[in-house]
């Protein structure tokens, strides 16, 4: 578990074993490879892609959230996908001789949905090998517009009685995951650089596996990052999905000594130290 920039963040992200973010303060999380007990709770998941490791656990968290009386979950997915899943967990129904109830919401890019804490979350793309999507999740906050900063509380009063519209809404990118990914969707994605924290994928780390084979895969290399440190305008990056070939200390050391100051500053590594097991 880690708190950047105030939001706190635990889960688990082992590339190609399984994939899950949990936003405890936003009461939701970021796709199932498998399921947690901190993940049966959350009453809306939003997924980023179909892959196993991502998306494994989905029908488990269905039938146990039904046989803990919990209401039926919804589940954000790439509108593509949809239609599959619906067939996927019908099939689970059949097999499993239970109602499993829950709600597939196909929400794709230009479209959003508003969060358990008021948040809202927006899909974008992330190129990937198959149908992928990242979400951005925003903050809405009624500020007051600069014309009428430093008045008075009456005259404020007053303004606002004669139904003058005192405050202007808001909003602020606080955070981002772009699920599996090239390095593009950060040059693609606005929101990717200047989200407060970004949660980004870095499967591999040095030369034991080629940023050619890497992109092949449908991942991002460290090399790929640091030759694009000046982008990132985030307070906080957390690095995660690291390939299991690298082990937690293989994986601070090649961060210490490749990251540029630039982004070491700002930079938090997913380690299995730090992920939450049941």
């Amino acid at each position: 578990m880690v708190r950047l920039a105030g939001i706190e963040i635990r889960g688990v992200s082992e590339g190609g074993i399984q994939t899950c973010l949990d936003l405890p303060e936003v009461k939701m999380c970021f796709d199932l490879g498998r399921v947690h007990e901190w993940a049966v709770p959350r009453e809306l998941v939003l997924f980023t892609h179909a892959h196993m490791d991502h998306m494994g656990g989905i029908a488990a968290h269905t039938a146990l959230r039904h046989l803990r009386r919990l209401p039926p979950p919804r589940y954000v997915v790439p509108p593509e996908n949809a239609a599959d899943i619906e067939a996927l967990l019908e099939a689970w129904r059949r097999l499993d001789r239970s109602r499993m109830e829950c709600q597939v919401i196909g929400l794709g890019p230009g479209a959003q949905i508003e969060l358990p804490n008021r948040w809202i979350a927006r899909p974008f793309r992330s190129p990937h090998r198959v149908i992928t999507q990242g979400y951005g999740l925003w903050s809405n906050k009624h500020k007051l517009k600069p014309e009428f900063a430093g008045a008075p509380p009456k005259e404020i009063r007053r303004l606002k009685s004669q139904g003058v519209e005192l405050t202007s809404l808001v909003e602020t990118p606080e955070f981002v995951f772009t699920g599996d990914t090239l390095v593009e969707v950060v040059e693609a994605q606005e929101v990717v650089r200047k989200a407060r924290v970004l949660a980004i994928e870095v499967t591999f780390l040095d030369e034991r596996v080629s940023v050619a084979e890497c992109r092949e895969k449908g991942h991002t290399h460290l090399e790929e990052l640091i030759e694009r440190a000046d982008l990132f305008e985030n307070e906080a990056i957390l690095l995660l999905h690291f390939s299991t070939r690298y082990t937690e200390r293989q994986i601070l050391g090649l961060l210490e000594q490749r990251l540029p100051d630039k982004l070491k500053s700002k930079c938090s590594a997913f380690v299995r130290s730090l992920q939450t097991r049941d």
